[in-house]
């Protein structure tokens, strides 16, 4: 996949829009239903959620200000095999979403592993969010 430079990129406001004031958490996942499902139940918990379906996207997100409280990561070879997915998670904390079959290709704060009910992945996100938590 070709990276284009961020302004010739026209980034989706609904996919890309942020509420002020609110805890953002990126979840990074070609998955769509994990993403779309995450990404739901977070912004009912208050905490906004943008839905992305590789790492170039996030960093796109960053570059226009959009900075992460956390991320949801899919383990997926062409997410977590990026370089820049490693410079992401080792400043952010990160939870990543891996079949059963593998081991974490990146030093995370929590793996959750398929089969998980998006309940678990979203207290989990809570709980990395909460003030006072270190990674």
């Amino acid at each position: 996949m070709q990276t284009l430079p961020v302004a010739a990129i026209h980034l989706r406001q609904a996919v890309l829009s942020s509420t002020p004031g609110m805890l953002t958490v990126f979840v990074i996942a070609h998955d769509w239903t994990l993403r779309a499902g995450v990404r739901a139940e977070l912004r009912e918990q208050g905490i906004d959620a943008l839905g992305m379906d590789s790492v170039d996207q996030a960093g796109q997100a960053i570059a226009t200000g959009q900075i992460p409280a956390a991320l949801v990561m899919e383990a997926i070879p062409e997410i977590t095999g990026q370089p820049a997915a490693q410079r992401l998670v080792e400043r952010v904390p990160t939870i990543l979403i891996a079949s059963r079959t593998e081991t974490a290709p990146l030093p995370v704060a929590a793996v959750l592993y398929r089969p998980v009910r998006i309940g678990e992945i979203v207290g989990r996100v809570k709980e990395l969010v909460r003030p006072g938590y270190a990674v």
